[in-house]
């Protein structure tokens, strides 16, 4: 009896609607760097350091349903008086199927829903490069890509608003 009812058509209309389809095809690092400029020296000196960190993303259609996205990240460490310790850098990227979804919301999944993916990758690979350096671990802090990609959305609406 339960094989029966799948194979009839929604009530509601639904089949009028491509089926979402989201599929993750691989994650791969496209870039990594790591540089300490100040080192060995910089081991003789007392450690305060500061970190600043760059986020960037972007995405290119391969094919038809098929995308590449690319999360970039940079965090440049301070210590004391503003000098360079050191420098590292990831592009981690990700092929992504996907099918199905308006263009607002493959925007958003893209935007977003991917580079949330990506993001635990890229954390640990700059951790790791850190500890590499012979610093001591850089955790990163969660980031909210669905409150980034808003803000980005409505600097964008605004800017095509002023240009209107």
């Amino acid at each position: 009896m339960a094989d029966d009812n799948q194979n009839k058509p929604a009530a509601n209309g639904a089949d009028d609607q491509p089926a979402v389809q989201f599929s993750l095809q691989r994650i791969y690092v496209k870039d990594l760097s790591f540089e300490s400029p100040k080192s060995p020296a910089v081991f003789q000196t007392q450690w305060s350091p500061k970190v600043n960190l760059d986020l960037n993303t972007r995405h290119t259609a391969l094919q038809e349903g098929i995308h590449e996205v690319v999360l970039s990240l940079s965090a440049t460490v301070t210590n004391g008086e503003d000098e360079v310790t050191f420098i590292a850098e990831v592009q981690q990227a990700g092929i992504f199927a996907i099918t199905g979804l308006d263009e607002a919301a493959m925007r958003h999944t893209l935007g977003a829903f991917c580079p949330n993916i990506l993001f635990p990758y890229a954390r640990e690979a700059i951790d790791s490069l850190v500890g590499r350096g012979s610093f001591p671990p850089l955790m990163l802090s969660p980031v909210n890509f669905d409150a980034l990609y808003a803000q980005n959305e409505q600097r964008r609406q605004q800017e095509a608003a002023g240009t209107a």
